[in-house]
């Protein structure tokens, strides 16, 4: 292995200088410097002594030539402005820089074509393992990696037999916002969700009728109130609810934003909140869940820790260790204003 380094004046240490002072062979003392599993604790201890007191610095490139490993992780996002994304980026970069591994990141912008281009460009840089990143909970097809390369699919889950993704549970977030307004005495609560297209409004809306079904209740409206994921959405059909003749005392809205709009109709029909009506959102983005009028009560989905997971994860599978299947990440509720227990709570 080719390596530059200096003593006194301007000589090059060479691995062979190390090998020499360290009493092994020049492969022993690579190996050594590698971290390679097959060198005695005892040699390798001498080894890197020899190598201190020499003052001997690998050079990165012909370590990268001559070792399996190159140190560097591949992120392909589909969609690096989506406010979804950036979280879990930012958990899997902590996770990675942890370790001192280096990341080269790709944006495919939504576009399965440019997704394998990029994965193709990160495989010829022999990255040594892959994390890609999608812009929905929708199961997705696998890419086209070697299956030498290590792969996590992180948010959007693989379709692949043996493929590994870490997802958040949205199941389990439906459960968790409709327990906790049935334990504020809540009884009659409707969902106002997103589009029926998205995996996360599916889940989250079993969860919320498996909890109600539980405690022997329905849904105000039905199951069926799926429209877009914005506030006109949940203004919109926040109105029908309370002009209509089923009691309301609940709403379980399918993001902050449709939350944002229920709040607005709510306070529009001269409903109080939490008083009359309690409100939940999904997602716990920071800039909605603050400013609301109350602050509004929301299920964080835990993106920067499903992020440091599935990162974590993969390290793993480099290292060696097997596994596969879809993981569901746990949730869990961030109480505000707008779920205040009312005085009445319970009765």
């Amino acid at each position: 292995m080719a390596t530059t380094g200096d003593r006194a004046g301007s000589t090059t240490v060479t691995l062979a200088d190390v090998a020499r002072v360290a009493g092994v062979s020049v492969a022993t003392a690579s190996k050594a410097l590698n971290g390679r599993a097959q060198v005695a604790a005892g040699t390798r201890l001498k080894v890197e002594e020899a190598a201190a007191a020499l003052s001997f610095t690998p050079n990165f490139f012909a370590r990268a030539l001559n070792s399996a490993r190159t140190g560097t992780i591949g992120m392909v996002t589909s969609d690096l402005d989506n406010r979804f994304v950036l979280p879990i980026l930012l958990g899997a970069e902590d996770a990675f820089g942890s370790g001192s591994l280096s990341v080269l990141l790709a944006d495919a912008r939504d576009d399965a074509l440019r997704e394998q281009l990029q994965i193709d460009s990160l495989l010829t840089r022999r990255v040594d393992g892959l994390l890609i990143v999608g812009r929905t909970t929708n199961p997705r097809p696998p890419a086209a990696v070697p299956p030498d390369v290590p792969v996590v699919y992180v948010y959007a889950p693989s379709t692949g037999d043996g493929d590994v993704s870490f997802t958040p549970d949205n199941v389990q977030a439906g459960t968790a916002a409709a327990e906790h307004l049935l334990g504020l005495g809540r009884r009659h609560i409707a969902l106002v969700n997103g589009e029926a297209s998205y995996a996360a409004a599916r889940d989250r809306a079993a969860g919320v009728a498996g909890a109600l079904r539980a405690a022997g209740l329905g849904l105000v409206g039905g199951d069926s109130l799926y429209g877009q994921w914005g506030e006109a959405w949940g203004r919109d059909c926040a109105r029908l609810l309370v002009r209509g003749s089923d009691p309301l005392d609940a709403v379980v809205a399918g993001s902050d934003h449709i939350a944002r709009g229920v709040l607005d109709t709510l306070r529009d029909e001269g409903l109080r909140v939490p008083d009359d009506v309690a409100v939940v959102g999904f997602d716990n983005w920071d800039l909605l869940v603050r400013e609301s009028r109350p602050p509004l009560t929301s299920v964080d989905m835990e993106l920067e820790v499903l992020g440091r997971t599935a990162a974590q994860h993969l390290v793993d599978i480099i290292e060696g260790t097997v596994s596969a299947g879809v993981f569901p990440q746990p949730v869990r509720v961030q109480a505000r204003a707008s779920t205040v227990p009312r005085t009445d709570a319970g009765a």
